[in-house]
């Protein structure tokens, strides 16, 4: 909400605490010169880990101008204890220092590493600082607003109703367009959305708008390996093989796609898990764990119920229609 929307006695102490910070930036200013060089100079600056792979670090880079200017800068405060203020807006956002080991010629090449044992959020977060110092306009606050926890709740209800809306559907076209593997393909889906939230309930995850997100689109890589299987199982019974081998060639040739596709899917979600923060490494944790239970519920859930209905039931072996419809040629 607006600063003038809020309560008197809160407004008042609002301004005091901006008043004060601002004193405290302007005290903290003085204890550095100012110098020539500014976020013009500056091309790029990304987080990167540092040579022991322990922490990470800021890595900055000057265009030609920019470099030579920060030489000429770093080779004067080198070893000499004082620190080099970086600035955002009048605030002091990093005050590093220059070893003794650049007193001769600075810090060439116009590049350069902010080091502090940073993790990776902390690296990301001052490289935004930074990159923001050489935009050609001030930033300036011009709004808060804040989201209430009901708000918050509501949209996670609803999310909630999606998903299950979601699982529902894919349940009524599986069955109406699958015929009877359809049907053993619902059953592996439920056994799949029960063991996925057994597996968030063991893993700790909470559910926030994103991890719905990724168990909703496990539930599409789940119904995708089904797919895959009946397509491949429909091929084998128009080839005119019987039931029980359409079956298991279906399973065995459809394996390697699924196989490929879910490799690649947890490739994306480790990259998401290993940069990303916050509500991204949400997602790709939920949507990890249920590309893995998907994985195993379409190769051994389906499998198992599908073999066993052919093996067990000898009107099935008789009827293959059940399994691809318009069938030609009959097998028995």
């Amino acid at each position: 909400m607006r600063q003038e929307e809020l309560a008197p006695e809160n407004s008042e102490e609002i301004t005091q605490l901006q008043e004060s910070l601002k004193a405290s930036n302007e005290a903290v200013s003085g204890f550095f010169d100012s110098v020539d060089l500014t976020g013009k100079n500056l091309e790029d600056a990304r987080p990167q880990p540092n040579q022991t792979g322990n922490a990470w670090e800021v890595a900055i880079n000057f265009d030609d101008e920019g470099g030579n200017k920060f030489a000429e800068l770093t080779k004067n405060l080198a070893g000499t204890g004082r620190a080099l203020g970086i600035f955002l807006d009048n605030e002091l956002i990093s005050a590093p220092s220059v070893g003794p080991q650049f007193a001769d010629l600075g810090i060439t090449g116009g590049r350069a590493v902010v080091t502090g044992n940073f993790d990776l959020e902390g690296a990301r977060d001052l490289a935004i600082q930074i990159r923001g110092g050489s935009l050609p306009f001030p930033v300036e606050i011009v709004e808060n607003r804040t989201v209430g926890a009901t708000l918050g709740q509501d949209s996670i209800n609803r999310s909630k109703i999606a998903g299950t809306a979601g699982l529902v559907l894919v349940l009524i076209f599986m069955g109406i367009y699958y015929r009877l593997p359809g049907i053993i393909a619902d059953i592996s889906l439920v056994i799949y959305a029960l063991l996925t939230l057994a597996c968030y309930s063991i893993a700790g995850v909470t559910l926030t708008l994103p991890g719905i997100a990724g168990f909703i689109l496990s539930i599409g890589m789940a119904v995708d390996a089904n797919v895959l299987i009946f397509e491949r199982t429909r091929e084998e019974l128009r080839n005119g093989k019987t039931l029980y081998r359409s079956v298991e060639s279906g399973f065995f040739r459809a394996f390697s796609s699924i196989l490929d596709s879910n490799v690649t899917t947890l490739i994306a979600c480790g990259a998401l898990f290993w940069l990303g923060s916050g509500l991204v490494r949400g997602f790709a944790l939920t949507l990890a764990i249920g590309v893995l239970v998907s994985m195993f519920t379409a190769v051994t859930c389906s499998r198992t119920l599908l073999l066993l209905t052919v093996l067990s039931l000898p009107k099935v072996r008789q009827k293959p229609e059940l399994f691809c419809p318009n069938l030609e040629v009959s097998n028995s």
